[in-house]
């Protein structure tokens, strides 16, 4: 029996709810990580709401794919994920939301574009990011392919940089598959070891990789000649985790490498 007003969901809400749930469940056994992990789940979960929000825009009319003809659809949702981050956050990110809360329409929804454009001066606008992300994980389930610019390194689907690496398919030797994770979309490709996602240098004897007893599964993966970045997780003998979630609980590695002066490609969670 076919039901009027049934529609296909995506799923991308609840993904945002996984997540949470996973950032809860390690926050619970991580005290060095707890306040972050206990910060990500909140925005997850203030994420998932924009998603199905958006979700929600799609069923009445397709989304585009250009965020300026898609934005003014999800625009006055957005003050919830500053709220969010105003109330939680740490500082100085709690006092930039507190900030843009009052920004009128038109600047939010061009600081959303300058965002999407790529452009290198908004690179580290975390809430833009985090705003965004609900709209291009709904495109990337939905497949409708974004308008952003695509570059080796980047995200073939959105254009996005990535935030993490991921080791599957094998054992912790250096013949894993080698996967980055989008910190826009959320999505994953494959992507050659020997090679830097920032600079593309490929020679090995510039690309050294780090590692900590505390976290055997994760790796610095730095590069000598842009002098930045990737946290790789070894997810080959255990799959649970959440490669962007379960990052933070060695965010120790992460300060350890900014003070060795390596730059991370693209911040994490915790807006490092």
């Amino acid at each position: 029996m076919k039901i009027r007003g049934a529609r296909k969901t995506t799923g991308v809400a609840s993904e945002f709810e996984r997540r949470a749930a996973r950032a809860e469940t390690l926050a619970s056994g991580a005290p060095s990580s707890e306040e972050p992990l206990r910060f990500a789940a909140g925005l997850y979960r203030a994420q998932g709401r924009l998603a199905g929000f958006v979700e929600a825009a799609h069923a009445d009319e397709p989304l585009t794919g250009h965020l300026d003809r898609d934005v003014g659809r999800f625009l006055d949702r957005v003050p919830e994920i500053l709220r969010y981050a105003a109330d939680a956050g740490p500082e100085p990110l709690a006092e930039d939301a507190r900030a843009r809360r009052e920004d009128p329409l038109e600047t939010r929804r061009t600081r959303l574009l300058v965002y999407w454009s790529g452009d290198r001066s908004s690179r580290e606008d975390y809430l833009s990011r985090a705003a965004l992300r609900p709209y291009a994980e709904t495109l990337r389930a939905l497949t409708v392919p974004p308008g952003r610019m695509h570059t080796r390194g980047r995200c073939p689907f959105c254009g996005g940089l990535p935030w993490v690496a991921v080791r599957r398919g094998g054992s912790q030797m250096e013949g894993a598959r080698r996967l980055l994770a989008c910190a826009l979309c959320g999505g994953e490709w494959p992507f050659d070891r020997i090679l830097c996602p920032s600079c593309l240098e490929t020679d090995p004897r510039k690309l050294p990789s780090f590692s900590s007893e505390q976290h055997p599964a994760v790796r610095v993966e730095a590069c000598e000649t842009c002098r930045r970045y990737v946290k790789s997780l070894d997810l080959s003998e255990d799959a649970r985790p959440i490669p962007e979630v379960d990052d933070l609980v060695s965010l120790a590695m992460d300060l350890w490498a900014l003070e060795q002066g390596w730059e991370r490609i693209e911040p994490g969670l915790a807006g490092v």
